[in-house]
């Protein structure tokens, strides 16, 4: 008679038999965690091979300067605009109108969204116009809101408002419906008025969605920059890209452009790093 394993026997056999599959699945595991200074490095390698390559073409002449310059160049116009302070000058322009810009969005846009995510009512009446108005290009607007703001910051900051508002607005309402029904009946179970509900229950629980919808719609501001900054600009870095535009200035556009994707990049990131300070509970999501 041939001896049969036993429970613990198999069992300490599957864990071991799972254990070299994940070994051999490497970083490669669904949703698995890595280790953070290989996590970290990953970011910086793909970069680093696009720069690389970048280089590589433009050394051996495959590109004209016109159409591709070189890396080289591209830190040359860097250093020519942050010794001579042009570029901090119009990076502080471009800042504040994008915060104005999407502080006046967010200040509209997360009351009417929680109005819209609890009230059916609301949801009803205010959802096909705000999705309409989401599709419409926004730079069609700039001849209006020329005539309603004029040429100043104030056309800027419309012109941001317009691109985020109604976006944001959509995925607030959002937020506050995906939060779970039984919560509010249980607030109401407990006899709590609608207002209790709201700053007890349903805001506590949306909130670190809300916050990621923050942080999302900022970087859609940005994006909206060159936009706004198209007409009667004096200064800014969408500014300083369209007058690049006109002479062909390849090396400040390239240059403008990847600036701007850093300074997203770094508002992005002050957003998780708060984001995580304030909802600890959602860290291991």
């Amino acid at each position: 008679m041939t001896d049969q394993p036993t429970v613990a026997e198999a069992a300490a056999k599957g864990r071991s038999d799972r254990r070299k599959l994940n070994k051999r699945a490497g970083l490669f595991r669904l949703r698995e965690a890595i280790p953070l200074p290989i996590f970290n490095t990953a970011g910086f390698v793909v970069p680093l091979v696009l720069v690389l390559a970048w280089l590589a073409v433009t050394s051996l002449g495959l590109v004209k300067p016109l159409f591709l310059p070189s890396p080289l160049a591209v830190l040359e116009e860097a250093w020519r605009q942050i010794s001579t302070g042009i570029l901090f000058q119009d990076a502080a322009v471009s800042t504040y109108r994008i915060v104005m810009g999407w502080l006046a969005a967010t200040v509209l846009a997360v009351p009417i969204g929680i109005l819209m995510g609890n009230f059916r009512i609301f949801e009803g009446a205010l959802e096909p116009l705000i999705s309409t108005a989401r599709y419409m290009p926004v730079v069609a607007l700039i001849p209006l809101s020329v005539l309603w703001a004029g040429i100043g910051d104030e056309q800027k900051i419309l012109i941001l408002f317009l691109g985020t508002f109604f976006q944001m607005t959509l995925m607030v309402m959002d937020n506050v419906k995906n939060i779970d029904i039984n919560l509010i009946r249980a607030g109401q179970t407990l006899g709590f008025s609608n207002a209790e509900i709201l700053w007890r229950i349903i805001l506590p629980a949306a909130m670190p969605g809300i916050w990621d919808t923050f942080r999302i719609t900022i970087g859609w501001t940005w994006t909206y920059l060159l936009v706004a900054e198209l007409v009667a600009a004096q200064s800014g870095l969408g500014r300083r890209i369209m007058d690049a535009q006109r002479y062909l200035a390849t090396d400040t556009i390239i240059f403008g452009t990847v600036f701007i994707g850093l300074l997203g990049l770094v508002t992005d990131l002050l957003f998780k790093r708060f984001g995580k300070s304030m909802f600890r509970w959602t860290a291991d999501r």
